[in-house]
């Protein structure tokens, strides 16, 4: 007889670990709950003491790594100061280091969005309203005080939005930057240097004086 797996951590971080695995691998519809509970070590009643279902664990994945991302902006608009290019830059720093640090999360995010239940997914918009306040305050202040000269302030801030968040979809780690075809081969980029150069693109797009 083999013997049963061996849970991987507590059982919440077990299951939390699971669940992402399975549903960056296999999709949120893919996914079966018997199967996370098999990769996390852990019975199904041992799952559903934690949680009800594979809803509710999308709905945790996601609004647990969101709270992440609000806790580093937060914590680098704090030490940016006043200067709106600063705090463009602490936004966009927070943003490359949270899509490189977790690429699974910010995939699954973006894919399994729609399979939320209409509730959890109205509630959690209200969380992605909140980020693109951030981002429009800071554009908005910037044109405000003379520092950016932007025509378009919302749609600059979409186009920092959209290429910052698309580093979680092309990013390899032990590679670095991934060029596309025809650009100069830029591989071993570290997350430093990406920082840079995607603040630099962001002072550009928003037209900073």
């Amino acid at each position: 007889m083999s013997s049963p797996a061996v849970p991987r951590g507590s059982g919440r971080d077990a299951i939390t670990r699971a669940a992402r695995e399975s549903f960056a691998e296999r999709g949120y519809h893919g996914s079966s709950i018997r199967d996370i509970a098999a990769r996390a070590g852990l019975s199904l009643s041992a799952l559903y003491h934690w949680h009800s279902g594979k809803q509710e664990l999308l709905t945790a994945l996601i609004e647990e790594s969101t709270a992440e991302y609000f806790r580093r902006c937060d914590e680098a608009l704090r030490t940016a100061g006043d200067d709106p290019a600063a705090r463009l830059g602490a936004l966009v720093r927070a943003t490359v280091e949270y899509r490189v640090s977790r690429q699974v999360e910010s995939t699954i995010a973006a894919s399994e969005w729609r399979n939320l239940d209409p509730a959890d997914r109205e509630r959690l918009d209200g969380l992605r309203a909140a980020a693109s306040r951030l981002w429009a305050d800071i554009v908005a202040d910037g044109v405000a005080r003379g520092a950016f000269a932007c025509e378009h302030p919302d749609d600059a801030r979409r186009a920092i939005v959209a290429a910052c968040n698309a580093i979680a979809h092309w990013y390899e780690p032990e590679q670095g930057y991934e060029p596309d075809q025809g650009d100069e081969p830029d591989r071993g980029l570290a997350v430093p240097d990406l920082v840079d150069r995607y603040t630099a693109i962001a002072l550009r797009v928003v037209d900073c004086r």
